[in-house]
């Protein structure tokens, strides 16, 4: 079967410089003696393989003598063979990074090779194969979604590069996609089986850590208690409010900051032994931004007669309750950034770097208070009382959700400098704008928060992105007047993951 489909996509065998990732010793020797019988001369290595033997066989295969060499355990990385121009993935694996790597093998640029045949004989042997976490792991740039990006034919991809499917894979990628981890049946699915599939208790913990699977992906479905109960593998529950805590849960899945987290873990188990008199007025504010995180509304409005009942609500759901402990000692243990505080003159619950949402960044600043969400201007907030102008940035801005007045230039210079335009009716002249020019004159100060596109789409739900806090902002100069164009220097620069998202050549 693997040499008929060798014959269909491989147009000269002679050209072939490839490379096959076997499960064992046994298997790659089989591969390699089938298709020698098969006149396609190859041989294979392992992990054992001397030096010598695995130097004069790259040198034969880029030579022409060998056509494909089969390895166990071996190339997944140190190895540089740009010439390689076919792959073949012959073991199954979990690990998106040994993925990622084995890939990696084929994709080197080598002169008068156009591109890399990838022949996966892995997918279809497994139902339990997830096509989508491959392809998300290559379309990181991306936020239209994998399915859309395979229908689309990754038109998201950068300038030179292309991924080509065949109508039959593509059929069959996007049917397991829909059947498998990004469903709700799928999620099921792997969990009825999950405890004899992979020896391991059912946690929250054991099955994201096992399936890397992000937290939205369960929480856009179901809590994860509840798919539980509904694939029979544990005790029904009741849930006063199960739906609302649920979405709660969905916008908990992004939170990265390490000083609220450990906060939340060690008040939340306490909440029933104290109230706000033992709280100080910045304990408050971090409650206030987990409540506005469930609810989104203000206290009162939701019934509730402080931030101390809004949470007791919810510690009331015993089940979910625990479930949302254990979703942020993951979110904990998931953080990859070196977040620190900012001086702002005050106590700010916000730390550099980390995530946060609208509601959550204007209930840290008071700005939504017990009994009202006052509305402010798209994109801009100026507060006061504390001297401060708040900038929220979307940088890929969808026609249909901007108007032509609001559809802002907003891009990195550099890793300190950012190109910002202001509202339409902004001219260098106006209050707003001397401020803006005179800020530090008049001892006022610009937080800038950026997100790359105004919001995520996970299934059927569509979720508000979060903004990322890149903190104080100077001014440098200006062009132009309704709208300003104004460069900001940061007091910090963007770090290297975001300064991609935010920069031109990448936003466009």
């Amino acid at each position: 079967m693997i040499i008929k489909v060798l014959d269909k996509y491989i147009t000269d065998m002679d050209e072939v410089i490839g490379l096959g990732f076997c499960v064992s010793q046994e298997h790659a020797k089989y591969m390699a003696s089938f298709f020698n019988n098969n006149n396609i001369p190859s041989i294979y290595l392992t992990a054992e393989s001397d030096d010598e033997t695995r130097n004069e066989a790259k040198r034969r295969l880029v030579r022409g003598d060998y056509r494909f060499i089969f390895v166990v355990d071996l190339y997944n990385e140190g190895v540089d063979i740009p010439e390689v121009n076919t792959i073949l993935f012959l073991r199954p694996t979990e690990s998106l990074t040994i993925f990622l790597q084995q890939l990696g093998r084929g994709l080197r640029l080598f002169e008068g090779k156009d591109c890399l045949t990838v022949l996966d004989f892995i997918g279809q042997a497994n139902r339990k194969y997830s096509f989508e976490e491959k392809f998300e792991a290559l379309l990181s740039n991306t936020s239209k979604g994998v399915q859309k990006e395979i229908k689309e034919d990754f038109i998201s991809l950068p300038k030179g590069c292309f991924i080509q499917l065949e109508k039959k894979a593509k059929e069959y990628i996007l049917m397991n996609i829909r059947q498998s981890l990004s469903t709700q049946t799928g999620l099921i699915s792997r969990i009825l089986t999950f405890e004899e599939d992979t020896n391991k208790a059912l946690t929250l913990f054991n099955f994201v850590e096992h399936y890397h699977i992000d937290l939205k992906s369960i929480y856009a479905r179901n809590n994860f208690s509840r798919l539980c109960v509904i694939a029979g593998v544990r005790e029904d529950f009741s849930s006063e409010c199960e739906e609302a805590i649920t979405k709660g849960m969905l916008r908990l899945s992004s939170i990265d900051s390490r000083r609220w987290i450990s906060f939340l873990l060690n008040i939340l188990p306490k909440i029933d032994e104290i109230s706000t008199d033992n709280l100080n007025s910045f304990e408050i504010k971090l409650l206030t931004m987990f409540h506005y995180t469930f609810w989104q509304k203000p206290i009162k409005n939701s019934g509730f007669n402080s931030v101390i009942e809004s949470i007791r609500m919810i510690k009331k759901n015993e089940t979910l309750f625990t479930e949302i402990l254990e979703l942020l000692k993951i979110r904990f243990n998931s953080i990859d950034l070196v977040d620190e505080q900012i001086d702002l003159g005050f106590e700010c619950p916000l730390d550099l770097y980390c995530n946060y949402s609208r509601d959550q960044i204007l209930s840290a600043f008071d700005y939504y208070t017990d009994e009202r969400m006052p509305a402010m201007r798209e994109g801009v907030l100026y507060l006061k009382d504390m001297n401060i102008d708040i900038l929220f940035v979307t940088l890929n801005k969808a026609e249909k959700d901007y108007s032509p007045t609001t559809m802002y230039n907003d891009y990195s210079i550099s890793e300190y400098l950012f190109h910002w335009q202001s509202q339409s009716t902004t001219s260098e002249t106006s209050p707003t704008g001397q401020r803006y020019i005179n800020h530090k004159k008049l001892a006022s100060k610009v937080l800038l928060f950026v997100r790359e596109s105004r919001n995520d789409r996970i299934g059927s739900i569509t979720l508000a992105k979060p903004y990322t806090y890149l903190g104080l902002a100077e001014y440098v100069s200006h062009k132009g007047s309704r709208p300003m164009s104004i460069i900001w220097r940061l007091k910090k620069p963007i770090p290297a993951k975001y300064l991609k998202k935010t920069n031109k050549l990448i936003v466009g």
